[in-house]
């Protein structure tokens, strides 16, 4: 009876362990809500095919990887925008150990530093009606940043050319989305560097899709791991032409499936290693990491940490390798869209005014005019209530000697409606004549008087003669008018 036993305990043993490697890592853990939305059919514009094949490729991923997940294709402005409300409502009520996914095929554009996804009835007659007929992707962000999750995933192939002619003044590709600045954990993906634009691909899926169908199936990789496999992958398949790129502020791990990777080794030898610091390496760093290695691994090194370091490092070990040319171009544009993102952030002339000292022939200079000047006419913007608004008062942030007060600034004076008047302040006050005025004279007595107490029977001679004396005296010394003869010495009291 025993044998069969084991044997039993065997088989569930195996089944379990190879249930475990086929599985997502953390799904029993966490929801996994995922929206996917492919946006082939535009009605203005020629269609995009490998669109629809990239959604429901990814579709059939996220599905395999424990997401639950809905597919909308060919969505409107509205649509989208329902669309996206919907989901964050099934977020919401998941409950705060989720993790929420968004894939986007399509179509995006950047006007003056904003992204927009384009809906399939986007019909621009010039940049302005951008805001009114697309859907920014800051509101996407905001939207599920504003919710309790585990982490938030976007991966954005919308960086294809500008298909609408009448937005010659849009930038190409989309602007930085700097994950660091909103809510954390979030990961962003786009299909190729900030400020460039994607293919579309000569095969069913786009060069980004086809790689991350791939990469992401390896089971136990982090999701850093493999986007930068991603990476390295869509730059081989479009010879350097296309280079993705990602931000992430993450707080926690996440891996697209579990299990034990049949691939110990990193796709890019000495990758690993290097991007724990990434973002910390200094120019002299990477060059000394660089210094002695072959120009093709020295080049997909720094391809899998894509920052404005290694690329300068690498540029100035290998000038004459001939993939230096086109890192040369990835840098320049990189630098470029970093400035860009500084001038827009900021908003100010100063700010532009420095973007266009230095990029004043690229394809972002003419929309950075249009901001300098909208900037400028905000400067001038109602003078008058300025002029009238009362003064500032001063607020102390932090406690002051309470023998000091702050002092409130003074309202300045128009000399043209009061003159100024200029007080003489001598280091010494002078002396201050005494003159001795005379005493005012006293107020006479009322005519009418309250007396406190009857009068004794009997008036004495000595009190009537007291009572006239005063009475005359006063009248007198007040100019005539004042007799009384009635007082009883000095037994009566004014009513004043």
């Amino acid at each position: 009876m025993r044998r069969p036993v084991l044997r039993n305990l065997f088989l569930a043993s195996g089944l379990l362990a190879l249930t475990q490697l086929m599985t997502p890592t953390g799904a029993a853990a966490e929801a996994r809500l995922a929206l996917v939305i492919g946006q082939s059919a535009y009605r203005t514009v020629p269609e995009l095919p490998n669109a629809a094949n990239d959604a429901k490729g990814m579709t059939e991923l996220l599905g395999n990887a424990g997401f639950t997940v809905t597919t909308a294709s060919n969505l409107a402005q509205n649509d989208m925008r329902q669309a996206i409300s919907d989901f964050a409502n099934k977020v919401s009520a998941s409950g705060a150990d989720t993790v929420a996914l968004v894939f986007y095929a399509g179509h995006g554009l950047q006007i003056d530093g904003e992204n927009y996804l384009v809906p399939v009835d986007l019909d621009p007659k010039r940049e302005a009606d951008i805001p009114l007929q697309g859907v920014r992707l800051n509101d996407l962000l905001n939207t599920l940043g504003a919710l309790p999750t585990r982490a938030r995933i976007f991966m954005l192939d919308a960086c294809r050319n500008n298909p609408f002619p009448a937005l010659s003044g849009a930038g190409h590709g989309l602007a930085i989305v700097d994950t660091k600045a909103g809510a954390p954990g979030s990961f962003i993906s786009y299909s190729t560097s900030p400020g460039a634009e994607a293919e579309d691909g000569s095969g069913i899926d786009s060069p980004y899709t086809t790689a991350a169908l791939t990469v992401a199936k390896q089971p136990n990789l982090p999701i850093e791991e493999v986007f930068k496999r991603i990476r390295i992958s869509v730059a081989q398949s479009t010879d350097g032409r296309q280079i993705p790129w990602e931000s992430s502020s993450l707080t926690t791990d996440f891996k697209f499936f579990g299990g034990e990777s049949s691939s110990q080794q990193p796709a890019v030898p000495g990758a690993s290693s290097m991007a724990l610091a990434s973002g910390t390496r200094s120019v002299a760093d990477w060059r000394k990491d660089l210094q002695g290695k072959e120009p093709k691994a020295a080049y997909e090194i720094v391809i899998a940490d894509d920052t404005v370091e290694a690329y300068q490092a690498y540029v100035e070990l290998y000038a004459q390798a001939s993939f230096t040319p086109r890192l040369r171009t990835i840098l320049e544009r990189r630098r470029q869209m970093l400035a860009w993102e500084r001038a827009t952030a900021i908003n100010t002339r100063a700010s532009f005014e420095a973007y266009l000292a230095n990029w004043d022939n690229s394809d972002l200079a003419a929309t950075a005019r249009r901001l300098l000047l909208r900037v400028q006419n905000r400067n001038y913007v109602l003078p008058a209530a300025v002029a009238a608004a009362p003064a500032p008062v001063a607020v102390a942030l932090a406690p002051t000697c309470p023998c000091s007060t702050p002092s409130i600034p003074a309202t300045p004076v128009n000399p043209a409606v009061a003159p100024v008047i200029k007080k003489r302040v001598d280091a010494t006050p002078p002396k201050r004549k005494v003159v001795e005025t005379p005493p005012k004279p006293r107020r006479p007595p009322p005519d009418d008087v309250v007396y406190e107490r009857a009068p004794p029977p009997g008036p004495s001679p000595e009190a009537v003669g007291v009572g006239i004396g005063v009475g005359i005296g006063l009248g007198m010394g007040m100019g005539g008018h004042g007799g009384g003869g009635y007082g009883r010495g000095d037994n009566y009291r004014s009513r004043y």
